[in-house]
C-alpha cells in the first residue's frame, strides 16, 4: 500500500511508472480524493488549535469569575464543527484505501515494457528438450494408463479440476516434496515453516491477495481463506514486527496444499494438472535488507532451477514484463519446464522481488544500526509446484511401453524404484 504524502507528492511519476499495469486505476478521482484529504487535514487542524485557544480563553475567564458562556457556547459550535470534518475525513480515507489498494507496485528499471506475455524475453535456457521415436502421451494420458491418477473419481467427489493420486503417485508426490525441502534446508539454508492453511483477511490484504482478486480466493465462514499459496501465511509471520538488523535475511521454505478458484481461466487446460483447485507446492519466501533484495532474487532464483536440475527437467527463464508482472511484484522471472505433449514450455515456478510493496501492507520493518526502522523487502518463489512437477517428469521420462522412468535423484525417496 502507498503512502499518501508519497503518492500526493509523486502522483504525476507514479502514475507515469506504472504505464500498462495503472489502466484500471481511476486516477483523476484518487487524485481528487487526496486534494480534499489534504484540504479537510488542514480544516481539521485548524479547529483543533482553535479549540484549544477557545478552552484556555475559557478557563482564564473562569479563574478570572467573567462571564463565560459566550465562549462555552463558542467551543460547542467548533467541536460540533470538529466531529463533521473528523467524520468527512474517516469517510475520505475509506475511499482512498479502497482504492489505493489496488494500485500494482511499480516494475523494477529492469523489467522489459511490454502489454503481454508475448513481451517478455527469454534469459536462459537448460537442458535439451527430449526427442522421442513416437508420438509423446500428454500427463492426464499416461497418469491414468498406470492407474496413478485418477480424476473420474475426483470429480465423483470433489468436482472439475481436482484429481486423486493412488499407489506410486501418491508416493511420488510425497517423495517430490521431501526432496525440495531437504534440498533448500540442507543446501540452501532455509528454515522450514508449517504455517496454517486457513488466513485471515489481514494476511491476504498484506500479501495483495485482497481486495483485487477476491474473486480467485477461496473464502469460508468467520472471515477465513484458504490459501492460494504458502507465501501468504509465511510472508506474514513478521506482521506488525520491527526485526532487529542482523536477523536479515530470513528465509524460509514451506511444503502446503494450495486453493485457487482458477475463476478467469474457464476452456483452459480443462484436462489434466495444469489449472486444478488444490494442489501441492514447496514455496520459497525471504525477508531482505533493500539493498540486498536483488542479489536475494537471484540466489532465490538459482534454488528453483536447482531442482529441475537435479530432476534432468529442460526449462527456461524467462523476464517477466510490465503487463505481464503481477500485482504485487516489481520483478519477476518465471520458470517454464518442457512439456512434450504440448511441444511447449509451461510456467512452473515464478520468483519475484515484492521490493517493500507488501512489507507496508503487513507492516514489517527492521532497526538499522544507524537511523529510523525501515521497511523490509520481501520475495518469494516456487521451489516447486509439485501437481506441475509431476506432469513434467510424466511427460519428458515417458518410455515407448507406457511406463515412466523416475529422476536418479528421486529414487532414494521411492525406495530405489527405477
Amino acid at each position: 500500500m502507498y503512502d499518501y504524502r508519497t503518492l500526493r507528492e509523486e502522483f504525476s511519476s507514479i502514475r507515469h511508472r506504472l504505464g500498462v499495469r495503472g489502466a484500471d486505476i481511476p486516477w483523476d478521482q484518487l487524485e481528487s480524493l487526496l486534494s480534499r484529504r489534504n484540504q479537510v487535514i488542514a480544516q481539521v487542524d485548524r479547529l483543533r488549535h482553535q479549540l484549544n485557544v477557545g478552552s484556555e480563553d475559557v478557563a482564564r475567564l473562569k479563574r478570572a469569575q467573567a462571564p463565560a458562556d459566550e465562549a462555552i457556547a463558542h467551543l460547542r459550535t467548533l467541536g460540533d464543527q470538529l466531529k463533521k470534518e473528523e467524520a468527512q475525513l474517516r469517510e475520505l480515507e475509506t475511499l482512498l484505501e479502497e482504492l489505493v489498494l489496488r494500485i500494482p507496485n511499480i516494475p523494477h528499471s529492469s523489467v522489459p515494457q511490454g502489454f503481454d506475455s508475448t513481451d517478455n524475453q527469454e534469459v536462459r535456457r537448460w537442458g535439451e528438450p527430449p526427442v522421442f521415436p513416437f508420438p509423446p502421451k500428454p500427463h492426464w494420458e499416461l497418469g491414468e494408463s498406470l492407474g496413478i491418477l485418477d480424476f473420474e473419481r475426483a470429480g465423483k467427489i470433489a468436482g472439475a479440476r481436482f484429481s486423486v493420486s493412488w499407489g506410486v503417485g501418491a508416493r511420488l508426490e510425497r517423495a517430490l516434496a521431501n526432496f525440495m525441502l531437504d534440498l533448500h534446508i540442507h543446501e540452501h539454508g532455509y528454515t522450514e515453516v508449517l504455517p496454517p492453511y486457513l488466513v485471515n483477511r489481514a494476511a491476504m490484504t498484506g500479501t495483495g491477495q485482497l481486495p483485487k482478486f477476491a474473486d480467485d480466493l477461496f473464502q469460508v465462514q468467520d472471515e477465513y481463506f484458504l490459501i492460494p499459496t504458502a507465501e501468504v501465511p509465511v510472508t506474514n509471520l513478521h506482521r506488525g514486527e520491527i526485526l532487529a538488523e542482523h536477523q536479515l535475511p530470513l528465509r524460509y521454505v514451506a511444503w502446503t496444499p494450495c486453493f485457487r478458484r482458477e475463476a478467469g481461466s474457464y476452456g483452459q487446460d480443462t484436462r489434466g494438472l495444469i489449472r486444478v483447485h488444490q494442489f501441492h507446492k514447496v514455496e520459497l519466501v525471504a525477508l531482505t535488507r533493500p539493498e540486498e533484495s536483488y542479489a536475494e532474487l537471484e540466489r532465490l532464483t538459482t534454488a528453483a532451477e536447482t531442482v529441475l536440475q537435479r530432476l534432468e527437467l529442460p526449462y527456461r527463464v524467462v523476464t517477466l514484463c510490465t503487463g505481464d508482472l503481477g500485482f504485487a511484484a516489481a520483478k519477476t522471472y518465471d520458470l517454464e519446464v518442457w512439456l512434450p505433449a504440448q511441444q511447449t514450455y509451461r510456467e512452473i515456478s515464478s520468483c519475484s522481488n515484492f521490493e517493500a510493496f507488501q512489507a507496508r501492507r503487513a507492516n514489517v520493518r527492521y532497526r538499522p544500526a544507524k537511523g529510523k526502522p525501515a521497511y523490509v523487502h520481501t520475495l518469494n518463489g516456487s521451489g516447486v509446484a509439485i501437481g506441475r512437477t509431476i506432469v513434467a517428469i510424466l511427460e519428458n521420462f515417458q518410455q515407448a511401453d507406457g511406463t515412466v522412468r523416475i529422476p536418479k535423484a528421486l529414487r532414494p525417496y521411492m525406495e530405489g524404484m527405477e
